[in-house]
């Protein structure tokens, strides 16, 4: 009897210790750089608008935020990674919609709404569709007669690659409008600019990248994806004055892995929020047409449930949801 109440003794004193340990390990979050993990290649619209917030981020969590590209799989490498990290805060990643689409289109051995904490939803994008200036299609309209005279002939690109918003965005707009389109992947919008440009597709369906070309003189903008036309190019019209019921922003946010203390995942939004409505930042997602679109950890989980359900149903709907071997 007396050997088991040692043990026991034991037991619970080990456990305390755990407890007082990891209570300190939260209180004095972050004692070391934090590592962020952004989708898509450096220099473009994310990384550096990311790189802005992570900055003033910093100053408020008195450690630095390093940033870390991983560009590929649709943006989706970051949230893989950050699952198989220590549950500490120190490794958080950029959570594209393209990890509530995996499960739909391949076998996972993570499940995004049970494997992540949801830290903060921070932005979201201004996509369109472009075409080269020496393009003959002047507008929507031409370039769907044009695909509609020539099934499958006319070819998009999409930065991100497969099944990302792009992508996905493109081929309801394509079924929407009772058009045949070829899809050719990009990883970012760097090459995905090279390859309009340089004629090796017809169209490119990015982010608001294409803004300096169009800008300059290298590129058309037929539609915009946004609630409301851009600012900056007021003669271009919305899909849904196109006739085309779809907004397609593409929200995203920051997560960490499953079992981040919730002292720690507060700390990292309540200092993520004050950086998002710093004016650099505002003025740095406003440069690419984006705008703050702020969701606490609780909303933002929320949007991840129901997010998931919509995107599968979309997925089923254009018969992409065979999950590979």
């Amino acid at each position: 009897m007396q050997r088991r109440a040692w043990v026991k003794w034991g037991c619970a004193v080990v456990a305390v210790a755990g407890m007082s340990v990891n209570t300190w390990a939260a209180d004095n979050f972050p004692s070391r750089p934090i590592r962020l993990l952004v989708g898509f290649p450096a220099g473009g619209p994310t990384d550096i608008t990311m790189r802005v917030i992570a900055e003033n981020a910093s100053k408020i969590l008195g450690q630095p935020i390093v940033v870390e590209n991983k560009p590929g799989a649709g943006g989706t490498l970051p949230a893989a990674t950050v699952v198989t990290s220590p549950p500490d805060g120190y490794t958080i990643g950029q959570s594209p919609l393209g990890i509530f689409r995996m499960g739909y289109t391949q076998k996972m051995s993570w499940d995004p709404l049970k494997d992540l904490s949801y830290i903060i939803n921070l932005t979201g994008y201004t996509f369109g569709l472009t075409v080269p200036a020496n393009s003959p299609f002047k507008s929507w309209q031409e370039f769907v007669a044009y695909a509609k005279a020539n099934p499958g002939k006319v070819s998009f690109g999409s930065a991100g690659g497969n099944l990302t918003s792009p992508h996905l965005t493109m081929e309801r707009i394509a079924e929407a409008a009772g058009i045949e389109l070829n899809h050719v992947p990009y990883k970012g919008s760097a090459d995905l600019a090279q390859a309009l440009l340089g004629g090796h597709v017809m169209a490119a369906a990015d982010s608001s990248a294409f803004v300096p070309y169009v800008e300059g003189g290298k590129a058309r903008l037929l539609n915009v994806w946004s609630e409301k036309r851009m600012a900056r190019f007021p003669a271009v019209p919305t899909l849904r004055e196109l006739g085309i019921n779809i907004v397609q922003t593409s929200p995203y946010g920051l997560v960490a892995p499953k079992g981040t203390p919730p002292e720690v995942v507060k700390k990292l939004h309540d200092a993520l929020k004050k950086a998002l409505e710093e004016k650099s930042s505002i003025d740095a997602l406003a440069k690419y047409d984006m705008l703050p679109n702020y969701m606490s950890s609780e909303q933002y989980t929320q949007f991840a449930h129901e997010v998931s359900k919509s995107e599968g149903a979309i997925i089923q709907r254009l018969g992409l949801d065979k999950v590979r071997n």
